[in-house]
């Protein structure tokens, strides 16, 4: 599988196609191993944080929200579908392209919702308590306030407390059912590549998720997304 790296809003697109704009970010990310993994073909912008180019006019028509990923689709009749905030899109892609349910599991099953579960655990507890440590611990905050780092280190390291036990209860290896799901992918880049700092002193608390990291960083499939943004 091969990722066609857009340089150009003007380079022609013929269609049906998937196009990603995204960052090499955590929510950037997600999408990327998703795709690398299915092996479709898919073109990628990578979005330029540095002059606010996800704020540009063009890319507010995609995204209203002005952030990424944003994924963008044109079947075979020119019409467009824009889906953002990266669960959804990771659900967009694996309900049209993972149709034997081997990234994912089949809608309406109780693996599906456990899958759901720790999709929103990652979406609405370790990306905001990351993000928020990132932005306090940083070059971006007027000031250090150290309850504030202290708060959300200790929340973050809570979190992989409670990622530690899912996967002692699960017992494969992975956080949900018997193989790589769309909870290990969305999951994955929070707990290893996303925001500094880093956690490597943290994780040896933890060996279950430790090994569960090594694991999912060694196929190649993630080692080529995390290679995808320029």
């Amino acid at each position: 599988m091969v990722a066609h790296v857009v340089k150009s809003e003007d380079e022609k697109i013929n269609a049906p196609y998937l196009k990603l704009y995204t960052a090499a970010t955590g929510n950037g990310y997600k999408a990327l191993i998703l795709l690398e993994l299915l092996g479709i073909d898919y073109y990628v912008k990578t979005i330029n944080f540095k002059t606010k180019e996800q704020k540009e006019p063009w890319f507010l028509e995609l995204n209203p929200n002005g952030k990424i990923p944003t994924l963008s689709e044109v079947d075979n009749s020119g019409k467009r579908t824009n889906i953002a905030e990266s669960i959804a899109i990771l659900l967009y892609i694996a309900d049209k392209y993972d149709k034997d349910h081997k990234f994912s599991y089949a809608h309406g099953t109780p693996l599906y919702y456990e899958q759901l579960e720790w999709l929103l655990f990652q979406a609405s507890g370790i990306a905001p308590a990351k993000g928020q440590l990132n932005f306090f611990s940083g070059a971006a905050a007027p000031q250090k306030i150290d309850f504030a780092i202290e708060r959300y280190h200790d929340e973050v390291v809570r979190q992989f407390g409670v990622l530690e036990e899912q996967l002692k209860k699960n017992g494969t290896g992975f956080l949900v059912g018997d193989h790589i799901s769309l909870a290990d992918i969305a999951t994955y880049p929070y707990v290893i590549f996303d925001y500094p700092p880093k956690f490597d002193e943290e994780l040896k608390q933890f060996p279950l998720l430790s090994a569960w990291a090594k694991k999912i960083g060694s196929l190649p499939e993630v080692i080529k997304a995390k290679q995808v943004p320029k």
